[in-house]
């Protein structure tokens, strides 16, 4: 949704204008304002209604980040087991 409706609104300009009108949103400050609205949505679609989709998104987050932080372990473990087939250990 972010993204098309940030198409729609450069999608007008031209070339030249499109510096100007990103350079704000690159600062520091409505970088803590879309944060800050973000996390309210979230507060409001899922915490106000007693969902438990907040449970899931923990889980599922917890699940993915572990899953990242494990990943290059395996793969040097893979890397290890391709290079002793290869030499016939």
């Amino acid at each position: 949704m972010a993204l098309r409706r940030f198409y729609n609104e450069i999608k007008g300009l031209k070339v030249k204008e499109v510096p100007n009108h990103v350079k704000p949103m690159l600062s520091l400050d409505y970088l803590k304002k879309s944060v800050g609205r973000a996390l309210d949505n979230y507060n409001e679609k899922y915490i106000q209604t007693g969902s438990i989709d907040p449970l899931y998104h923990v889980c599922f987050g917890g699940m993915i980040f572990s899953y990242l932080v494990a990943l290059p372990e395996e793969r040097r473990h893979l890397e290890h087991q391709q290079h002793a087939k290869e030499h016939g250990h």
